[in-house]
């Protein structure tokens, strides 16, 4: 299972660290993403990391400004976001997926199998 904490109401340009602690033994292999819904919108993708953390991907909106990291010992996969705006205003979700340790992750969200219950992020201009 996996929680998400560290939403909140900040104001444009701010920061904010989001969490995502996972239970279970096998966390580890797991690929990791971020995803985020706005009202009206659908899911998008924000970031995705690999189960070692090696390789990272953005989503372009986001490129420059968020940073996907994970500590495997901890079983936690954490975003900070930098200069906020209200567009990104949204639920954010984590998610994961056992590769057994492979190479594989996606920008998919049905790609993922395991999804926490969101935490809302609001950004005030």
């Amino acid at each position: 299972q996996l929680q998400a904490s560290g939403g909140g109401l900040v104001q444009a340009g701010d920061s904010l660290t989001l969490s995502c602690q996972a239970s279970g033994p096998r966390f580890g292999g797991y690929a990791m993403a971020w995803f985020r819904q706005a009202p009206g919108k659908e899911r998008e993708f924000v970031a995705r990391i690999s189960w070692s953390g090696s390789y990272t991907g953005y989503a372009d909106s986001v490129k420059g400004r968020f940073t996907i990291f994970r500590d495997n010992a901890k079983k936690t996969v954490a975003l900070t976001m930098k200069y906020l705006s209200p567009e990104d205003t949204a639920t954010y979700y984590c998610a994961g997926k056992n590769t057994n340790y492979g190479g594989s992750y996606s920008t998919e969200a049905k790609w993922y199998d395991n999804w926490g219950q969101g935490t809302q992020v609001t950004v005030s201009s």
